[in-house]
């Protein structure tokens, strides 16, 4: 495949010119962080140093040093700035100490531009902050969406909303017994296993695995845990539950968005809103095949929400905006998105029954939020998903 994501040029420009900072590349797994590492490799025009930590053998600090060595090396030798790309670092024992002191002491020797990918935002983040605090930007390469699907593959909408947009996963789609068994066993086993289960102490694995397995049959579905405890086994408490969501969140497999509270602290142990970031994550765990999904026109509501949702989580940054939704009484707002004083009100309409008063409710609280209608006769779901989510904020 030919197709090269924004995100590459973006960052082949960065890496062209001298940069003060150290670049980190961080995203959900198998959406094409290392091929577009390997493309800035093969097209920027210095040399280049590759190493990935994604080994079964716990690395160290002396790992980090050796590829350094090797950068310093090459780029003396050929008198040229030279570009050190470390992948999958987060896995290295102690690698943001490591990287401060060599980037600090960098002042002799060849120009070293460094571009480190990882795909887990709570490991990578807490060593960003505890030790490389003003020495990196960080970049997000997130799930794709229907337009990179669209134009890479010749998808179309409803092929994307039910096979969510893996692209290693492409390859499968017409068999979709073994579409399932890939994204189960490669994808979402893989992830639990190497990602989730080393960021924090799970003292409930099993617990953990069940938890991603129920939220998969609730796609954004809003869920007490009182009802999530009563249908997990040895489910100890709502904290418990409340973690593994951010988890989830963490290694960018699902959320549990909360409930919208304007100018107060948001109500601990709200129902949260389960939104998985790839439908691919709904339907490989389900039993429905593509032509059954879309035949169930309550069943594919859902889905069709859950994408809306997605693409919301996967491209508002989260220091930036804020994802939630609203419920009071019968009255619902599928989401709701805040950016300082801002707010939106995102209805999500997909041919399933529902009525939009819980938006004009919504908005006769908050006069000062802007209104936006998804699907049905408001803003077509293909326009919706082809444009970036921030545009259609600007815009309204």
């Amino acid at each position: 495949m030919n197709y090269q994501r924004p995100l590459k040029t973006t960052l082949s420009t960065i890496f062209s010119r001298p940069t003060p900072v150290i670049h980190v590349l961080i995203g959900p797994r198998q959406v094409g962080k290392t091929t577009i590492a390997r493309q800035i490799e093969q097209t920027i025009g210095i040399p280049t140093i590759y190493a990935s930590a994604d080994s079964p053998v716990q690395l160290d600090s002396a790992w980090i040093e050796t590829h350094w060595r090797r950068a310093v090396s090459e780029g003396t030798a050929h008198g040229t700035p030279i570009l050190l790309i470390l992948d999958e670092l987060q896995k290295v024992k102690g690698w943001s100490e490591t990287l401060k002191g060599l980037w600090d002491n960098r002042s002799t020797g060849p120009e070293i531009r460094v571009l480190i990918l990882g795909s887990s935002s709570l490991m990578m983040q807490e060593g960003l902050t505890e030790s490389l605090t003003g020495r990196f930007y960080l970049h997000r390469c997130t799930h794709w969406g229907y337009a990179e699907c669209h134009t890479a593959f010749g998808w179309n909408l409803q092929q994307w909303i039910y096979f969510g947009g893996y692209p290693g996963a492409v390859a499968f789609i017409d068999d979709e017994i073994s579409w399932k068994r890939y994204i189960t066993d490669s994808l979402i086993e893989t992830v639990l296993a190497r990602d989730v289960l080393q960021m924090s102490k799970v003292a409930k694995p099993v617990l953990l695995r069940h938890l991603f397995a129920l939220a998969a049959t609730l796609p954004a579905q809003c869920v007490s845990y009182t009802k999530m405890l009563g249908q997990l086994h040895d489910a100890g408490n709502t904290t418990t539950l409340a973690h593994y969501l951010k988890l989830f969140e963490a290694a960018f497999l699902a959320s549990g968005i909360e409930l919208f509270s304007r100018g107060v602290q948001r109500k601990r142990g709200s129902s949260p809103k389960l939104i998985l970031w790839n439908n691919a994550l709904v339907n490989a765990l389900s039993t429905r095949s593509f032509v059954d999904s879309i035949n169930d026109t309550i069943w594919w509501g859902r889905l069709v929400e859950n994408a809306v949702g997605a693409h919301l989580c996967n491209n508002l940054n989260s220091v930036e905006y804020s994802v939630t939704y609203w419920r009071h009484g019968d009255y619902e707002v599928d989401f709701v998105i805040e950016q300082g004083r801002k707010v939106w009100a995102i209805e999500v309409k997909s041919g399933r029954s529902g009525k939009t008063t819980g938006l004009s409710r919504f908005r006769e609280r908050y006069p000062e939020a802007d209104a936006l209608l998804v699907g049905a006769q408001g803003i077509p779901l293909e326009d919706f998903f082809s444009k970036d989510v921030k545009g259609w904020l600007t815009d309204n």
